[in-house]
């Protein structure tokens, strides 16, 4: 699967302040990755137009296409508007921002959470986007645009503009969302805060990066515990009788662990385990038939709070 969050973002930049709009389409491609690209350039060249086109050409280049209208692509840090589009691939992302504020604003591009390039000026109208939705943006806002438009205004004309771009390309929806801001930073100022605002929001990814890292080995560990998990077969031998309680000496090939998947007793080692059975012997063989913890000699239930895996 590859999901690409890259459609139409437009930002201004000056005196006033900043203002920024993106719609919110998101587009996950599934199936033949060598005819993505050949989708791609139809697409970004504008030689598809509509949604059901679109989905139409996906299935002739053996493919599956899922639109949503989740993909927030603008947000607020501090007093600074931020816009991004990405690229997602099995094992990296590329993020392509622009950061905004009054009389300033950077462009940096990042590969996972790596910056690769960076880029500022202190007033500009920039656009993000496919090339046929750019050149569409471009020619609709040179008919719009007036230099003495207050900033709601050019939000609103910003809006307007990818609605009207949404209906020549799928590749941008009709939903969208305007953030702006109004700080006052001469163009110095604006990018001494901006240089702060970044790095502390980089970082933030960087470690939420990290987190999701860590997340996804544990639960790949998880699903590798779990496909262990012994349904069939011997757990080891009784090696002490209390009453009910029964200490068992787990066997070569098996492990036990807790329910949050910490291993509490490896190969040869001990595990407690309860028997409603009065006539336990010491050397009585634990096992798991059809799934059910039991005495091989009598096929006795047994009780445990543990999960019993292939070591």
């Amino acid at each position: 699967m590859r999901v690409i969050i890259i459609s139409l973002i437009i930002t201004y930049v000056g005196k006033k302040g900043c203002v920024i709009a993106a719609d919110t389409r998101k587009i996950a491609y599934f199936g033949n990755k060598d005819n993505l690209a050949l989708l791609e350039e139809e697409l970004y060249s504008g030689g598809i137009n509509t949604d059901e086109e679109l989905v139409e050409r996906a299935q002739e280049l053996d493919m599956t296409i899922k639109i949503s209208q989740d993909g927030s692509k603008i947000a607020t840090v501090d007093d600074v508007v931020r816009g991004e589009v990405s690229s997602k691939g099995a094992f990296e992302t590329r993020r392509r921002r622009i950061y905004g504020t009054t009389n300033g604003f950077q462009i940096i591009e990042l590969l996972g959470s790596d910056i690769t390039s960076r880029n500022s000026g202190d007033k500009a109208i920039v656009i993000f986007g496919n090339k046929f939705a750019k050149a569409e943006a471009e020619r609709l806002l040179n008919d719009k645009w007036k230099s003495s438009l207050s900033l709601k205004f050019m939000g609103d004309i910003f809006e307007q503009i990818i609605k009207e771009v949404s209906r020549l390309t799928p590749t941008v929806g009709d939903e969208c969302e305007v953030l702006l801001k109004q700080p006052e930073y001469t163009p110095t100022e604006a990018q001494e805060h901006l240089n702060k605002i970044i790095d502390k929001d980089v970082k933030l990814l960087h470690k939420f990066r990290q987190k999701l890292q860590e997340d996804l080995i544990e639960k790949s560990r998880e699903i590798e515990l779990a496909n262990k998990i012994i349904n069939e077969g011997p757990i080891g031998e009784v090696i002490k009788v209390d009453g009910n309680i029964l200490e068992v000496k787990l066997n070569n090939k098996t492990s036990a662990y807790d329910g949050n998947w910490k291993e509490l007793a490896g190969p040869n080692e001990n595990v407690i385990m309860i028997s409603e059975d009065d006539n336990v012997k010491i050397g009585d063989e634990v096992v798991i038939e059809n799934q059910n913890l039991c005495l091989k000699k009598n096929k006795s239930p047994l009780k445990c709070n543990i999960i019993l895996c292939k070591a």
